[in-house]
């Protein structure tokens, strides 16, 4: 029921490519950050096709921080991707984004930490997921923010399906993320930042089997 995922956002190709193999002995899921530079002041590598050497072991899914997403959906896709997480901020049509990302594999809508909840108008029965950031959106490394749970919380007063949260998750801070009803927690700087990522993992995992 419950999954953590490493997330990676890196610039170069090597960076992301080590960050992989370290994480691909123990996890099944790998979250790819993607930034275009319009969506936050940050800017990501953005080529689908060398993950596509990894895609057949290891379950991918896009974070797609960027300007109107929908058309990373297919090149993505190419690449052995098979979930897509789009941001509704600068997203034209959320209907037309699910519709396509459903025939490619799993959606899913997300939300920036400084977004209200009436941003995102599909229904819930129309997505795999949902993903709500517990920072805003751009960079790694930043403090979890612990009021945007109160957006996790009422989406899960209204749905079933799995809510995923990215930013700030660590071993002070997960606990919190389930309790307000997450079932997926993305891990970045505290995974890859401490002594190895497969202990980080563990400790992670201890938590959530309290």
């Amino acid at each position: 029921m419950f999954e953590i995922i490493p997330g990676i956002l890196e610039k170069e190709w090597v960076a992301i490519e080590q960050k992989i193999g370290l994480v691909k002995p123990f996890v099944n899921t790998i979250h790819i950050d993607i930034l275009d530079g319009k969506f936050a002041p940050n800017i990501s590598f953005l080529d689908p096709k060398p993950f596509a050497k990894y895609s057949r072991d290891i379950f991918f899914e896009v974070h797609l921080m960027v300007e109107d997403p929908i058309q990373y959906l297919k090149p993505f896709a190419d690449a052995g991707f098979k979930r897509f997480l789009g941001h509704v901020e600068k997203m034209s049509d959320q209907e037309e984004f699910v519709a396509q990302g459903q025939i490619l594999g799993e959606v899913g809508l997300a939300i920036d930490g400084k977004t209200a909840v009436d941003a995102m108008h599909v229904p819930f029965d129309d997505l795999d997921c949902l993903l709500v950031m517990t920072i805003n959106a751009g960079f790694s490394g930043q403090s979890f923010m612990m009021e945007h749970l109160e957006k996790v919380k009422g989406f899960r007063a209204k749905t079933g399906i799995p809510i995923e949260v990215d930013g700030g998750i660590t071993d002070q801070t997960i606990m919190q993320a389930k309790d307000a009803g997450v079932t997926r927690f993305v891990t970045t700087s505290f995974l890859f930042g401490g002594e190895s990522p497969q202990t980080q993992y563990q400790k992670l995992q201890e938590h959530l089997q309290k």
